[in-house]
C-alpha cells in the first residue's frame, strides 16, 4: 500500500502557469530567462502559503531544464527537472535557514560554491526562512553573495523581510508575493475537487477560502481535512461544523432582533456560540465582515464585484441593508474592531460577547446624529440661546430671529446726591478764598440743595438698606422658576406621552442644562 500524500504536496505547482495569484512575479522571472538577465540572488517575500518555495523550485528547474520550451516553462521530463522535483539533484541545494543558521553552515556553502554544476547549467542554493540566520552568518555570506562564481545563483525565501540585514537586501532582487485572492483559491480548490471526483458546494469552497486568509496551502490543508471527514457531498454545514464556524444565519437573526427590539436574542446567540464550541474570535470577525457587506451594498449596490458572497446570501444582505444607515454601519465596524482586540484578553468571554450583541441591537434605538442636531437647534431656538453648533461646520437648519434673553439686565438706579447737614455753628468773620467764593455761589448751592422731599442727608442714609444689592455689585438678577410652574422638559413634551429624556442621553443633558441654568452674557 502506497503512502498517502497530502493534497498540498500532491497538487503542488510544477510549472509557472500552474501558479495562482502571482502573475507579476511569474512574468518577471520568465522575461529574465528569455533575455538572459539573471541576477546573482533573488529574495521572495510574502506571507505563508503564497508560493515562495514553490516559485524558487520552478525557477531553478526552468534555468536548468534541458528541453526548454518556447514559453520558458520547465518540461518536467528531462533528468534535471525530475531530479529537482524529487529533491535529489546535486545542482539545486535546498537549505532550511531555521536549522542551519550558524556561521559554520554558511562557511560550508562558501567552500562548495566553487564547484561547477554536474548536469544543469546553474548551481542554485535555495535558503528557506533566511531571516533566521544569525548576524555572523549573514556577514559571512556577504562577499560570496556580491561576487559569486559563474553559474551560481542564490534564491532566498522569507516571511519576515524586515529581519534580513540591509546589506543582504541590497545584493538581491526582491519580489513581494501578495496574498492570493479568494476567487483564485476557490478556482484552485474546485480543480482539485474535480480531479479527486469530489462533489462540493460553492458556498463550502467560499468558507474554506475565507478561512485560509490568502494562503493557498492553508486552504488545501483545510480541504484535505474536510475530505477525510465527509463521505458524500461537501456542503457549507459540514465545513462549519468541522472548523467551528458560526452560520451566517445568526448574523441575520441579530439584524431582525435589532429591528424588533428583541434584546433576549443577544443572550440566545451567545449561549449557542459557547454551547456548540464555536470560535469566538472568528464570530466577531464574521460580524465585522457582515456589516462590511451591508455597507458595501449601500454604497456600490448588490451587483458590486467586491461582494464575495453567494447569490443566495445576496438576497439576505439586500434586505438587511434597509435596516441600517451608513453612519450606523461605520460606528458598529469601529466598535467591533476595538472589541475584537479587547475580548482576547478578557476572562469572561461569554459576558463580553453578550454585551457586544446588546450594543449592536441597541444601536437601532439611538437617535441619528442629524436628528439630534436638529432637535438641539429647535431647543436653542425656543430658548433664544446662541447656537451650540459652529455654523462653519454644521450650517443651521433654519434661520430664526433671536429672541430675548432669559435673564434681563437690571440697570443700577441713580443715586440721590448727598444732602449736607445743617450747620448750626455761629458764623465767623473769616477771609474767604477764591475757591470758597465759588462754592458759595448759586451754582454750587443748587447742586448741594436738598431733594424735593425735603429729607436730610441723615434721613436719606437711614432710609437706605446698608446691605449691598446685586446691582451694586454689578451682577444681573434673574427670576428663578417657580416650583409649581411646568419645567422645560414638560413644556417640550406637550401632549407627547414619551418623555424627552428617553430619546437620547445627550438630548436630556441639553434640556437640563438649558433649563434656567445658563445665562446670556451682556
Amino acid at each position: 500500500m502506497s503512502e498517502y500524500q497530502v493534497i498540498a504536496r500532491k497538487f503542488r505547482p510544477q510549472t509557472f502557469k500552474e501558479v495562482f495569484g502571482q502573475e507579476a512575479v511569474v512574468t518577471t522571472l520568465k522575461n529574465a530567462i528569455k533575455f538572459k538577465r539573471l541576477a546573482q540572488a533573488y529574495l521572495f517575500c510574502g506571507s505563508r502559503g503564497t508560493g515562495k518555495t514553490t516559485l524558487a523550485r520552478i525557477f531553478a528547474k526552468a534555468i536548468n531544464c534541458q528541453n526548454s520550451t518556447e514559453d520558458f516553462e520547465p518540461c518536467n521530463q528531462c533528468t534535471s527537472c525530475r531530479e529537482i522535483t524529487s529533491g535529489s539533484s546535486l545542482d539545486v541545494l535546498e537549505i532550511d535557514g531555521a536549522s542551519h543558521r550558524g556561521i559554520e553552515d554558511i562557511r560550508q556553502i562558501n567552500e562548495t560554491v566553487g564547484y561547477a554544476a554536474t548536469s544543469g547549467q546553474y548551481k542554485v542554493y535555495i535558503i528557506d526562512e533566511v531571516h533566521m540566520l544569525t548576524k555572523e552568518a549573514f556577514n559571512a555570506l556577504l562577499k560570496t553573495l556580491e561576487e559569486p562564481p559563474p553559474k551560481v545563483k542564490f534564491i532566498f525565501a522569507t516571511t519576515e523581510a524586515h529581519k534580513v540585514l540591509p546589506t543582504i537586501l541590497s545584493r538581491c532582487q526582491r519580489f513581494n508575493l501578495s496574498r492570493i485572492p479568494l476567487s483564485q483559491i476557490m478556482i484552485k480548490l474546485k480543480l482539485i475537487a474535480d480531479q479527486l471526483e469530489i462533489d462540493v458546494e460553492e458556498e463550502a469552497l467560499q468558507l474554506l477560502a475565507y478561512k485560509a486568509e490568502g494562503g493557498l496551502r492553508d486552504a488545501e490543508s483545510l480541504f484535505d481535512q474536510i475530505v477525510a471527514f465527509s463521505e458524500g457531498k461537501i456542503n457549507a454545514a459540514t465545513v462549519q461544523s468541522i472548523l467551528g464556524l458560526m452560520p451566517r444565519e445568526a448574523y441575520f437573526e441579530l439584524d431582525l432582533a435589532g429591528k424588533e427590539g428583541n434584546f433576549v436574542k443577544a443572550f440566545e446567540i451567545a449561549y449557542r456560540i459557547f454551547a456548540e464550541g464555536k470560535d469566538l474570535n472568528h464570530f466577531i470577525e464574521g460580524l465585522i465582515d457582515h456589516f462590511r457587506h451591508i455597507l458595501l451594498i449601500q454604497l456600490a449596490g448588490i451587483t458590486s464585484p467586491l461582494l464575495t458572497i453567494s447569490p443566495k446570501e445576496k438576497q439576505f444582505y439586500e434586505r438587511a441593508a434597509h435596516l441600517y444607515t451608513q453612519e450606523q454601519c461605520l460606528d458598529l465596524i469601529d466598535y467591533l474592531i476595538e472589541s475584537a482586540q479587547q475580548i482576547r484578553f478578557t476572562h469572561s468571554g461569554k459576558i463580553a460577547l453578550e454585551a457586544i450583541l446588546l450594543h449592536v441591537i441597541r444601536s437601532h434605538f439611538r437617535l441619528p446624529i442629524e436628528v439630534l442636531v436638529q432637535r438641539l437647534g429647535e431647543l436653542e431656538q425656543m430658548l433664544g440661546e446662541a447656537s451650540l453648533v459652529n455654523s462653519s461646520v454644521f450650517p443651521p437648519l433654519s434661520k430664526s430671529t433671536p429672541q430675548s434673553s432669559l435673564s434681563t439686565e437690571v440697570k443700577n438706579p441713580p443715586l440721590t446726591p448727598p444732602v449736607p447737614l445743617t450747620n448750626n455753628k455761629p458764623s465767623q468773620n473769616l477771609t474767604t478764598s477764591p475757591i470758597e467764593k465759588n462754592l458759595n455761589s448759586s451754582t454750587a448751592t443748587s447742586l448741594l440743595s436738598p431733594s424735593t422731599n425735603n429729607c436730610s442727608l441723615f434721613d436719606h442714609f437711614v432710609s437706605e438698606d446698608p446691605t449691598p444689592t446685586q446691582s451694586d455689585l454689578g451682577r444681573s438678577t434673574q427670576k428663578l422658576p417657580n416650583k409649581d410652574s411646568p419645567s422645560l422638559v414638560a413644556k417640550l413634551n406637550g401632549d407627547n406621552p414619551t418623555p424627552v429624556h428617553q430619546y437620547d442621553t445627550l438630548f436630556q443633558f441639553a434640556a437640563i442644562e438649558l433649563e434656567g441654568k445658563l445665562q446670556r452674557k451682556a
